[in-house]
């Protein structure tokens, strides 16, 4: 019996191919220098949280169901007496995705869950911070298949933000391309 350990295969496709791809474009002294996926952040406000507990935890149960990781929740940090809201009350949850969970996400939302968007042209390059890290905001949980469309009071949107080594919004982008990303207008190569 081998005992050969399981890595995603997205996970494989970046040491295999997204490396170097990188390396050669961006022309890195290394392979160490070429920019990666540190971990993916999704994130999600409950809406009516303050009035409805249950509202929290119900959002906390789907995003552990995406993710298959337990997801934890918000906590607000001020009171805002418009709102009635009070420090420390829960507002929301999120859950952060490293290693092998995150490539499976990735690969997931990539292959399966993005397809199922209505009317999807493909996602919006112009969501970098500055920094290298890029956001998609998603508008329906129920793109995942995870979620039983059945048992879905509410129809809420979460934040996914991608967190990358990268320097530049430039090796972020290509970084994800090369990952698989459909951005909507793949930019031109340009030939010197």
């Amino acid at each position: 019996m081998s005992t050969t350990k399981y890595t995603p295969r997205l996970s494989d496709k970046y040491t295999k191919e997204v490396v170097p791809a990188l390396v050669k474009k961006f022309a890195y002294k290394s392979v160490m220098q070429a920019p990666r996926l540190e971990k993916i952040c999704l994130n999600r406000g409950v809406n009516g949280a303050v009035g409805d507990k249950k509202l929290v935890d119900i959002a906390i149960d789907e995003l552990t169901t995406i993710t298959g990781q337990k997801a934890v929740a918000t906590i607000s940090k001020k009171d805002i007496s418009n709102f009635k809201l009070r420090k420390n009350m829960p507002i929301g949850a999120r859950v952060t995705l490293r290693g092998e969970k995150m490539y499976e996400f990735l690969d997931r939302l990539i292959a399966v869950s993005l397809p199922r968007v209505r009317d999807f042209k493909g996602i919006n390059e112009k969501a970098f911070d500055g920094r290298g890290n890029y956001t998609l905001g998603v508008t329906e949980q129920i793109i995942f298949p995870e979620i039983d469309i059945d048992k879905v009071n509410k129809i809420t949107g979460l934040d996914i933000t991608f967190v990358t080594t990268a320097t530049t919004d430039e090796e972020a982008y290509e970084l994800l391309k090369e990952l698989g990303m459909p951005f909507k207008n793949a930019k031109k190569e340009t030939t010197n």
